[in-house]
């Protein structure tokens, strides 16, 4: 089985790469959009803002948290979410910086 390289790369690369895969899929930038927002944690009130059942909201959740883009704080028997906002500023200023750089350079292709 082919295992991924990761190694070889920088952990900015790696870090920029697992939050943007945890962005891949349109319910996480729903989720993380209905966060941000928020003033405050949210709990089971994401669900209801998804056509997803509850597991499968669940999951996503745990992808985008594992990615670092979300915190969660156990509340008795609930968990509540709210962004992490270093994570969308890495994410963010990442991704200017791919423009600024595109900007820079303009250069003639295809």
């Amino acid at each position: 089985m082919a295992t991924a390289k990761n190694e070889g790369f920088s952990a900015r690369h790696n870090k920029a790469a697992g939050m943007l895969k945890a962005m891949g899929h349109p319910a996480r930038v729903a989720i993380v959009e209905y966060l941000i927002g928020r003033d405050s944690c949210v709990c089971g009130d994401i669900v209801e803002q998804l056509p997803l059942a509850q597991a499968t909201v669940s999951q996503h959740l745990k992808a985008l948290k594992e990615a670092g883009l979300i915190q969660g704080t156990i509340e008795g028997a609930t968990v509540c979410y709210c962004i992490d906002e270093k994570a969308i500023h890495f994410v963010s200023g990442y991704l200017l910086g791919l423009s600024d750089r595109v900007n820079v350079q303009k250069k003639k292709c295809c």
